[in-house]
């Protein structure tokens, strides 16, 4: 410790991450062991920094005494923090699929892609309906509600209507 920044070792310290028995903070994530209101046993909430909500909770594995849960260490934080993300990544897929289809619609030039995009706005929810050339050049774009279902006979019926805007 330098003479010249007495409160430099002391600040360090206040910013360090905590790596307890039952709290551990690292690469953006904090696990805590909390007490399982279900049972008798322990779970494990791990919360993505700036997040008010864990994004898995999981059940944690007693101790020797079976009493008091096991004490978290860097192999069993490393764990959680890469199940954690691949839970927060499955998520993210899940809505990205349920916000963005397409279907494939063959055309008199050739095979259409038609995509239906969903903005799932609190205020106003809308959907936009797409059709692309094969070369992905776009042939129409309208707005639509989002609840329109996409399938590839109204998908077609919508090319056949001439892109208008379906009802």
């Amino acid at each position: 410790m330098s003479a010249d920044y007495p409160d430099t070792e002391q600040q360090q310290d206040d910013d360090a991450p905590i790596q307890e028995a039952r709290v551990w903070q690292g690469n953006g994530w904090t696990a805590r062991v909390i007490k399982n209101d279900d049972d008798e046993g322990w779970a494990v909430a791990m919360i993505k920094d700036g997040e008010p909500e864990p994004a898995l909770v999981g059940p944690w594995t007693m101790g020797r005494d079976k009493k008091n849960p096991k004490p978290l260490d860097v192999n069993a934080f490393n764990t959680l923090v890469k199940t954690a993300n691949e839970v927060i990544r499955r998520h993210e897929q899940q809505l990205h699929a349920q916000l963005h289809k397409n279907v494939f619609v063959n055309g008199e030039d050739g095979q259409v892609k038609v995509c239906l995009d969903i903005v799932p706005d609190e205020d106003d929810p809308y959907a936009t309906l797409s059709a692309y050339d094969p070369y992905g050049e776009e042939l129409a774009r309208v707005r639509v509600a989002p609840t329109f279902k996409l399938s590839v006979i109204s998908a077609s019926a919508w090319m056949e209507n001439g892109y208008r805007k379906p009802f």
